[in-house]
């Protein structure tokens, strides 16, 4: 069943995207859809965040060159938590990505998926064989046993995303607060106010954060476990599609991305910047997606 959470999409001003609720087996998984003309273009977010990071890049895009639609990952933005930890593992969150597909008609699609958002989609590409046309891995995170995680103790991700502070007394503080701090001081601020906006919710003292950081904490340590990365790892060889691997140039694991793309083929760039590629400079974000997701000539190895 999908539901709309406001105007149909003929009915929006320009920009605007019309928010679906689907239901499947997790509960609901919610998409933003800015509509358009031209190929669908599936976009998948980094852990913590949710679809609406992609505002700057959709907003770009929508009308003849692509229709974008950006998924709220189990547990961010409007997607409901899943009961079990189980509903955390990539995969799991892969079939999320493809209720949303099923519900909105779409068969096949290109897709883009920064961080967490790319080890998804490979999952989707082992689920449903040739559901993308093209893949855009920026810093995806699928990795190898030896790589994926840091090893015995505390996760100082997990930790780190814990201690996040979940409450403001509002937008232009959050912004404010995270502007100062790495790794979010490194967003573009057109970028930072999109997450801002659409990964908080109101309440009555204030806005708080959509995407409760025990799920971010719960996926970081998910992530170094058979459920995770090493499972997206495990399936690049393999990949239904063409594909290419960007990261960003202080990577924390640039080695391990020019191996990804070794193992399925693909082109690899490295482009100035830090882990969030795409979303640090949102001019070089729409023509990483255009150039790798878009036009077919771009991800040809």
């Amino acid at each position: 069943m999908t539901r709309r959470k406001n105007a149909a999409r003929g009915t929006l001003p320009a920009g605007v995207p019309e928010i679906h609720e689907i239901e499947w087996t997790g509960g609901i998984v919610a998409a933003l859809d800015w509509g358009g003309h031209g190929r669908p273009v599936v976009l998948l977010h980094p852990n913590g965040f949710c679809g609406g990071l992609y505002e700057p890049i959709a907003t770009a895009l929508a009308g003849r060159d692509a229709r974008p639609v950006a998924i709220d990952l189990p547990g961010h933005g409007r997607s409901s938590s899943p009961p079990e930890r189980a509903g955390l593992h990539f995969d799991a969150m892969a079939d999320a990505v493809l209720a949303v597909l099923d519900a909105l008609g779409i068969e096949r699609a290109a897709a883009v998926g920064g961080s967490l958002g790319g080890g998804v989609a490979i999952l989707a590409d082992r689920a449903r064989p040739h559901v993308w046309e093209r893949l855009l891995l920026a810093e995806a995170v699928a990795f190898p046993p030896a790589a994926a995680g840091p090893g015995p103790g505390p996760n100082p991700m997990a930790e780190a995303a814990r201690r996040r502070r979940r409450v403001f007394s509002d937008r232009p503080s959050m912004v404010a607060a995270y502007g100062r701090r790495a790794p979010l001081s490194e967003l573009a601020p057109e970028a930072l106010d999109a997450y801002v906006r659409w990964g908080t919710k109101e309440i009555a003292d204030g806005v708080e954060l959509r995407c409760d950081p025990e799920i971010e904490a719960a996926i970081f340590e998910l992530s170094g476990t058979a459920a995770g990365a090493p499972d997206a790892w495990s399936h690049l060889a393999d990949l239904t599609c063409p594909a290419a691997v960007v990261a960003g140039r202080s990577s924390f694991l640039p080695e391990v991305f020019e191996a990804q793309a070794e193992r399925c083929d693909a082109r690899f760039s490295i482009v100035e910047g830090g882990h969030f590629v795409l979303h640090e400079d949102t001019e070089r974000g729409i023509e990483l997606v255009r150039r790798y997701a878009l036009e077919p000539e771009g991800v040809m190895p």
